[in-house]
């Protein structure tokens, strides 16, 4: 029997590799002759760098670079299998998780540390890249990745402006002549399930701006300064940031991409499981098994499972979602195909609890249901 195992990770509790492991555990109890193929998956943020180099057998490359408060740190890049392809992870520098909580401070925060790592994966021959978008720190567009890469931005005295989200509202002029010529030469797709615009009442600043440490008058100053940007890259650039879909990913970093460096944006999950090449390796299996930690209906709009299930559909495959907890009614789950779902949750406890005992109740339940399967072939 062949098993593709290919979960995205349960947040705050289990990485997608973990799960791998403790499904794995779960089937070889029950089925040790069976064929695993453990395939991590992520939607573009948290976790796809790991994930593409473990899967790939690609290496992780240390790079000096600066956090979202311009603070000396060492962040890493992938470099997949192929040897070719560089996956950086935009929280690697630039990401929330870098921060104390009272160190949030949007109008403040910058995306440079993303650019330094680029920068080193270009003076390294490096010219493929994907973009995971996630988790970010920054309100600033992308424009502190962008100085890293030779933009400059400059007030209506032609005076640099500071960095950070708050800064863009004072914004003249984008002087993009001595952005790296590299970049021209590169190949750049963002990964990414956010499709919120840039400005607005669901752009950056309004949507993600408070889990950053914007107030209600920062939000508005960040999006006054958001606004500014977009409407200068499409003087510059010819480009309307301000209406594509997904250029409020990550505080504007999806802006400052699109803008800028010709990138594509495609669904994370499509990222991963291209670079994977997760289809070829679903047509040949008998069941896929993964999971998220929480299966709602935001599972229905680009999140791993949906993806999964729809790459397995065309083949037939049935799909087995492993869940923390399952908020999906029965009829909107027959919407993602031939799959069933289950949570790992034995009964009644604390959210401490669940999140302590993931990876054991993972591997128990997932014994239990291949037990069941083993007695139905």
């Amino acid at each position: 029997m062949r098993i593709v195992i290919a979960p995205d990770s349960f947040k705050g509790s289990a990485t997608a590799r973990e799960l791998c492991a403790a499904i794995a555990r779960g089937i070889r109890s029950v089925m040790p002759a069976a064929e695993l193929l453990e395939l991590p998956l992520a939607d573009g943020g948290e976790g796809i760098m790991d994930n593409l180099v473990h899967a790939t057998k690609g290496k992780r490359v240390e790079a000096q670079a600066t956090d979202p408060l311009g603070r000396a740190l060492t962040a890493a890049y992938g470099v997949l299998g192929d040897g070719e392809t560089v996956v950086i992870e935009m929280a690697q520098a630039s990401g929330l998780p870098l921060l104390k909580p009272e160190e949030r401070h949007p109008m403040l925060t910058s995306s440079r540390g993303t650019g330094e790592l680029m920068k080193h994966a270009l003076d390294h021959g490096y010219r493929k890249y994907i973009i995971g978008l996630g988790g970010s720190a920054t309100n600033d567009g992308g424009s502190g990745m962008l100085r890293a890469l030779g933009l400059r931005l400059l007030d209506k005295q032609g005076q640099p402006l500071p960095e950070g989200g708050g800064a863009l509202a004072m914004l003249a002029e984008l002087d993009a002549a001595g952005l790296d010529p590299r970049l021209s030469a590169s190949q750049i797709t963002i990964a990414s399930d956010v499709t919120n615009p840039l400005c607005g009442p669901l752009g950056a600043s309004a949507v993600f701006g408070p889990q950053k440490g914007a107030t209600p008058d920062m939000v508005a100053k960040l999006d006054e300064g958001l606004r500014t940007y977009g409407e200068l890259i499409r003087a510059v650039r010819g480009i309307d940031v301000l209406t594509v879909p997904g250029g409020g990913a990550a505080g504007g970093m999806g802006a400052g991409l699109l803008g800028f460096m010709n990138a594509a944006m495609k669904p994370g999950i499509d990222v991963v499981m291209e670079a994977l090449g997760f289809a070829a390796a679903a047509k040949e299996a008998d069941y896929i098994i993964t999971g998220e930690g929480k299966l709602d209906e935001q599972t229905l709009s680009g999140k791993v499972a949906a993806g999964v299930c729809r790459t397995a559909e065309p083949f037939g495959v049935p799909v087995i979602i492993l869940c923390g907890m399952r908020a999906l009614p029965a009829e909107e789950l027959a919407r993602l195909g031939k799959a069933s779902a289950f949570s790992i949750v034995p009964g009644p406890c604390s959210l401490e609890e669940a999140m302590a005992k993931t990876l054991d109740w993972t591997e128990a339940c997932t014994a239990q249901l291949f037990r069941l399967l083993q007695h139905s072939c």
